[in-house]
């Protein structure tokens, strides 16, 4: 069998994705996710110009040679939309294989290491009572974990808040919008959100929070240690981690579990943070760690420290990255949540999979392969609409982490 054509498709149905579809002379296609929310087309251009033109004529069997070849033969190594198109090519290669052998793609890895795949869900809401609202009605949803983002007082587009009830998508302009933190005005509110919760739901649900790398080591250990008796499920990307070795402040001052990893792209990006045992969770997914032959590396290295998987599972990745992901922690030996944050209807049109909901875990299907797939005649009538990621400065103007 041998690789006859590679596209990309980009599409928007409410937000922009970008696919990876790979063709065989046997008649058997498989697709990957390659979406890199805000830089879509720097994904889809090194796709088209640069890994394309080396798939072509190459068996679709050896993902491991193909991945080794894409990474070591780019010489300019790691970094998100190199890794994000490796990812697109290896999950198309990984849906490739379990059609051929007729298997889901769990199988392929090993098989079950649990039934369902523990989730959880984003309430948000424009000041406290209103994120109270919105974790209630997650529960009545029948989830037993739920993210907990709130509008903060005195700060004007707080990181989480969503502009509906069920669809986060920060992505919101061509050029992006300029948003203003208050740290101090954060630390002092959280604690309180979190404590009304606790006060109105008690403690049979898992809670979470993202504080998305806007605090210093030493603010992010001063905020986990306000919210112990609130016994959160973890605190997540606490501080900016481009600098491993902040996290053992944050470790040696606080219990509270600590997550981190959406934005890294290899192994080497956690390695330190693992080893150490600095973390409890390791957030890296699919789509921009280089695929499933990549995550499991990771996932193997986090395994031997007692680390478990929580991968990112916003709406920037597509229902290919949540499918294949799916699959991925059905199999993984350590896994810990996943993030699952709804699509909407006409994404899910786009994008048909077999994946379902149920009582606050997703179940991936058992169709031959990652269990999704792509409807490009409707994919068309949705073109490419530029949007930019938000930036955020303190209120003296000064540049800081969105």
């Amino acid at each position: 069998m041998k690789i006859t054509s590679a596209r990309v498709v980009v599409t928007c149905p409410g937000r922009n994705f970008v696919t990876l579809v790979v063709e065989t002379d046997a008649g058997v296609t498989g697709i990957g996710d390659a979406t890199l929310n805000g830089r879509e087309l720097a994904v889809a251009s090194y796709l088209t110009d640069h890994v394309i033109p080396c798939l072509l004529g190459r068996d679709p069997a050896r993902i491991e040679d193909i991945w080794q070849y894409l990474y070591r033969g780019a010489y300019w190594r790691r970094g998100p939309v190199t890794m994000s198109a490796i990812a697109a090519v290896d999950t198309a290669l990984w849906d490739i294989k379990g059609k051929v052998a007729g298997l889901p793609l769990y199988q392929l890895l090993g098989g079950r290491s649990r039934d369902g795949v523990l989730v959880y869900g984003h309430a948000n809401g424009a000041n406290l009572e209103a994120t109270v609202d919105a974790v209630g009605r997650y529960i009545d949803m029948g989830y037993k974990a739920i993210r907990a983002q709130s509008g903060i007082p005195g700060i004007d587009k707080a990181y989480g808040v969503g502009r509906g009830e069920m669809h986060y998508e920060p992505a919101d302009a061509r050029l992006p919008t300029e948003t203003v933190w208050d740290t101090p005005k954060y630390l002092n509110f959280v604690p309180q959100l979190f404590e009304k919760l606790r006060d109105t739901y008690g403690f049979e649900h898992h809670l979470l929070h993202d504080v998305h790398h806007r605090l210093t080591p030493n603010e992010a250990a001063q905020l986990g240690k306000a919210l112990e008796p609130y016994k959160l499920f973890w605190m997540e990307d606490a501080t900016p981690a481009e600098n491993q070795e902040a996290f053992r402040h944050i470790r040696r001052h606080t219990t509270t579990p600590l997550a981190v990893g959406e934005v890294f792209n290899t192994i080497w990006d956690c390695k330190q943070l693992i080893e150490e045992q600095l973390i409890d969770y390791i957030r890296c997914t699919v789509v921009h760690s280089g695929g499933i032959t990549h995550l499991r590396r990771i996932a193997d290295l986090a395994a031997l420290y007692q680390v478990r998987t929580g991968s990112h599972g916003a709406t920037d990745l597509s229902p290919v990255c949540l499918g294949a992901a799916l699959h991925f922690d059905t199999w993984v030996p350590n896994f810990g949540i996943q993030e699952y944050m709804r699509h909407t209807e006409e994404t899910d049109a786009v994008f048909p999979h077999d994946y379902r909901f149920e009582d606050g875990f997703l179940l991936c299907g058992e169709s031959p392969g990652h269990g999704v797939t792509l409807d490009s005649d409707l994919a068309a009538k949705y073109p490419y609409d530029p949007a930019c990621l938000p930036v955020a400065r303190l209120e003296d103007g000064t540049m800081w982490n969105w």
